[in-house]
């Protein structure tokens, strides 16, 4: 369900940025496959809150273009490109590395896209610090999606320790010379565009001047996260930069997206005409419910009974990874509500269904049903599923790893709930962990190291036994 028709939308916004700019555009081209950016409201690049069941709820109610979680091009690298025969989706795997999982599974899915359902609508978005490796990358999944975006904005330790993410902000030259390399590489041979997000840095000048070499590597798009790198998600974003750099966007025709506290779709329509920006990027609180995308006037905010039910019938059609989906379920099921403890120690998608009470959907339970079978999780009551595609000693296997997959899970979800907390969560603030979560530091310590060194390639992977879920 869309609120405005595209058709609509786009040439009204766009000229209603042009007019708050005070500028007669200039339009850099769009190549054939690519997508304009102006007048779009977008999923942002999101590391688990980003998988494809997010993303077609976002769609869903009504988000223009999403942009897939940041993924290092190291970890694409290699992959296989197959399509799944059960729901037809397009999965890059490769052989994992974790020595538990590779004697579970043969491959762990490391990318992910709905071919039907996102067409035309999804942009791969690259960690990258090398020319070369995200060419290579960007080769493998161009085909496939709309657009390509380079991750300069990210300030987590896991991308900028790399010289990826917000790191490329202190080395301008390799983020423009990969930029240029992806413009003259990717653009012409897949007819998609290439775009990047950044972040503010510490004065106008500084920003400026790094926003004008941008643009003039022939990029179409430009996101900006209104909050320089050391700043915190819960520290208001700063807008004072936005028109000057909406501005500098335009004198190149490439377009600008404002990112950083956009609350919805209303909310970004006020933004893109108070500073003259040609779209904007949703990400907290599209996380936390993902029909933020739909206008008051459509609708509005659903429940969040309604956007979780479905979320996860999205995710058991597209066989996403249990972990991954429950982790999601902690962020938009409210931290007050009962059936919030009532989701920490489920182990199945049935589970889940009986938790939020969605029983009464025959058809639900039976997918779900299906998908436990196939994923090998327990079923409702509490026995092992069929071990259908994998022999009976890999699930005996995985039944002896539950323990330490649990322990790192809880350790995960305490994580989660402080960064919550840190990040000025008032719901959280007054929230407990329940029980089951509250475990011994002294008992977690292993479990706890194990998830740290987990790479990012084996987080984002599809497979169901998955690695903990931190936070980022």
């Amino acid at each position: 369900m869309t609120s405005v028709t595209e058709e609509t939308t786009a040439p009204v916004l766009a000229a209603a940025a042009a007019a708050a700019a005070g500028l007669t555009q200039k339009r850099v081209p769009i190549p054939p496959r690519g997508v304009d950016y102006r007048g779009k409201i977008v999923l942002a690049p999101m590391v688990r809150s980003g998988e494809l069941p997010s993303r077609l709820l976002a769609l869903h109610y009504g988000a223009d273009l999403v942009w897939g979680p940041e993924t290092i091009d190291r970890a694409m690298i290699g992959t296989t490109r197959r399509v799944n025969p059960r729901n037809h989706c397009i999965e890059w795997t490769r052989v994992p590395t974790n020595n538990v999982k590779k004697e579970l599974f043969d491959e762990s899915v490391i990318y992910r896209i709905d071919p039907v359902r996102e067409a035309g609508r999804h942009i791969f978005q690259i960690g990258t610090s090398d020319p070369a490796r995200a060419v290579e990358c960007a080769k493998l999944v161009a085909a496939d999606v709309s657009g390509i975006d380079v991750n300069a904005g990210c300030p987590k330790p896991f991308s900028t320790h790399a010289g990826m993410g917000a790191a490329l902000l202190r080395t301008p030259e390799k983020l423009v010379s990969i930029l240029e390399a992806l413009v003259a590489e990717i653009k012409p041979a897949f007819d998609i565009g290439i775009s990047v997000k950044i972040r503010l840095l510490e004065t106008t000048a500084e920003t400026e001047a790094l926003v004008r070499r941008l643009c003039a590597t022939g990029i179409t798009g430009l996101t900006i996260h209104c909050r320089t790198t050391p700043m915190r998600p819960r520290e208001r974003a700063i807008r004072g930069q936005l028109r000057m750099i909406a501005d500098v966007c335009h004198e190149f025709g490439v377009a600008c997206l404002v990112n950083g506290d956009v609350e919805g779709r209303d909310h970004a329509l006020e933004l893109m005409a108070e500073y003259g920006t040609d779209g904007a990027m949703i990400a907290t609180c599209a996380e936390k419910n993902g029909s933020c995308f739909r206008a008051k006037a459509d609708g509005g905010l659903a429940t969040w009974e309604e956007a979780v039910a479905k979320y996860v019938r999205f995710a058991m059609e597209v066989e996403n990874k249990f972990h991954n989906t429950k982790f999601m379920l902690t962020q938009m099921v409210p931290g007050k509500s009962p059936k919030y403890r009532e989701l920490t120690p489920c182990k199945s998608y049935g589970k889940i269904i009986e938790v939020l009470g969605l029983t009464g959907d025959e058809e639900l339970v039976e997918m779900a049903r299906r998908t436990d079978e196939l994923m090998k999780l327990v079923t409702l009551d509490g026995s092992s599923s069929s071990s259908s595609g994998n022999d009976k000693s890999k699930v005996e296997a995985a039944g002896d790893d539950k323990k330490k997959h649990d322990l790192t899970n809880n350790v995960a979800q305490q994580e989660n709930l402080k960064r919550k907390r840190e990040d000025g969560d008032e719901e959280t603030e007054k929230q407990q962990p329940p029980p089951s979560m509250r475990i011994n530091v002294s008992e977690a310590g292993e479990a706890a190291t194990t998830a740290a060194a987990t790479s990012v390639a084996e987080q984002q992977s599809s497979q169901p036994v998955a690695a903990a879920v931190a936070a980022l």
